[in-house]
């Protein structure tokens, strides 16, 4: 009987080892079949949530692309991009910046981007309140330059003609001459102008009846020339800007307080030139670069200036291929917004006093002054920030006020020109 009994026992203890291990087989089947929905559950997620931020990505790509390509778009607008869809949002274009947003969705997952877009621009430095290249400088009747002055080319002053900072002047053999100088000057030869600062002259030149408030000296190697700070490639780089938004086939004339918005935009061709005319109270402002092929003539209480919004506190251009005459009281000015300026250049090569590339007279006020070939004359009570050019002439009373952050100027076409992405993140 006992060893029935233990017989049992073991036969018992053998089932029940059994049934603990067919649940221990049916607990771990149970959490690897979990495990597996779970993961697939995850993995599934995973792809739609890929998929959605994949969705988001095709709308910022379809922004930007609507954008620069300046082609029509309602905000918000929506995509499919498979079988998800992408809801972007752009924004208005407010100093020269745009924000996208896109939200990608499928199978109620999201998932959405931030970019902030900005006009692409061009960085011009401006050191000198004057650059001159080799057709020189002459500044007559208590005309003013408040900033330095570089000059590849002699500089002669009449009627107390004055720079309140540093005068340089490049080449032997180039001088300055009865000029008032309120910083130092470095010149081949000086004759009759007072330093106040200290002077000097290079071996082989002189000093004749020049007077230096700390010392006169002498180096020995010749101050070399400086280029002008736009190059030829620059200039048509923003005639290509403004003939890629349009081209005006007739002269544009504004009078009698209108008020009008142009650019990006081209005005004639170099084969059929046409002028720009802003006159007798009229307001021009500009939205992007303005190409003129003939002349332009700003006059009598015109204003203009740079769009806030398209430009905030970048700068704007203006190009001519003929000569710009801006007198009367006319105003030409940036956005309003600090470090904002209006860059007014003409390509011709006029040198004639009379009738010079650039012409700035009677209380206008305002922009910087360009021309890579011609003259620019400035007279009668004019105010200019800055002026380059191959000769310059100034004249009764005229004044050039240089400002701290010309050296480093950010010119842009406006919102009118290209974008470029300054930052992209997702948010959501």
């Amino acid at each position: 009987m006992d060893f029935c009994f233990k017989n049992s026992e073991k036969g018992f203890v053998a089932i029940l080892m059994a049934i603990l291990v067919l649940f221990v087989m049916v607990g771990v089947g149970l959490y690897i079949g979990i495990l597996a929905v779970g993961e697939q559950k995850i993995s599934s997620e995973s792809v739609l949530g890929t998929q959605a931020y994949y969705a988001s990505e095709a709308g910022i790509e379809d922004a930007l692309l609507r954008i620069n390509k300046k082609l029509h778009w309602i905000s918000p607008y929506k995509i499919t991009v498979g079988g998800a869809s992408a809801t972007t949002t752009i924004s208005g274009a407010l100093g020269g910046s745009r924000t996208i947003t896109s939200e990608g969705e499928i199978a109620k997952r999201a998932k959405k981007i931030e970019v902030i877009c900005e006009v692409s621009t061009d960085k011009i430095s401006f050191y000198y309140g004057a650059q001159v290249g080799d057709g020189g400088l002459v500044i007559g009747n208590n005309a003013t330059i408040v900033g330095n002055v570089f000059s590849n080319g002699t500089i002669i002053s009449g009627n107390g003609g004055s720079a309140t900072g540093s005068v340089v002047v490049a080449r032997n053999g180039n001088k300055i001459k009865n000029l008032i100088v309120g910083g130092d000057a470095i010149v081949h030869t000086c004759e009759g102008s007072t330093i106040a600062g200290t002077l000097t002259y290079v071996s082989g030149g002189s000093v004749g009846d020049c007077t230096a408030g700390t010392e006169i000296k002498s180096r020995p190697n010749e101050v070399s020339p400086q280029d002008l700070p736009i190059s030829q490639s620059q200039i048509d780089k923003w005639k290509q800007e403004a003939a890629a938004r349009g081209i005006i086939s007739n002269d544009v004339f504004l009078t009698d307080g209108s008020i009008n918005s142009l650019g990006p935009i081209q005005i004639g061709t170099p084969e059929n030139p046409k002028n720009l005319t802003v006159t007798n109270n009229a307001r021009l402002k500009v939205l992007g670069t303005i190409y003129v092929t003939g002349n332009i003539n700003f006059s009598n209480n015109s204003i203009i200036e740079l769009d806030n919004n398209s430009y905030g506190s970048y700068s704007g251009t203006i190009v001519a291929d003929g000569k710009i005459n801006i007198y009367n009281n006319s105003v030409e000015r940036g956005s309003g917004a600090a470090g904002s300026y209006i860059l007014i250049l003409s390509t011709n090569n006029s040198v004639d006093p009379v009738s010079p590339a650039i012409n700035v007279s009677n209380n206008a006020d305002g922009a910087i002054f360009y021309t890579n070939l011609g003259m620019i004359s400035l007279s009668n009570n004019m105010r200019a920030r800055e002026i380059t050019g191959y000769m310059v002439n100034l004249n009764n009373n005229a004044v050039v006020q240089y400002e701290r952050g010309l050296e480093n100027s950010n010119f842009s076409g406006g919102t009118g020109g290209a974008w470029e992405v300054t930052s992209w993140k997702e948010i959501e």
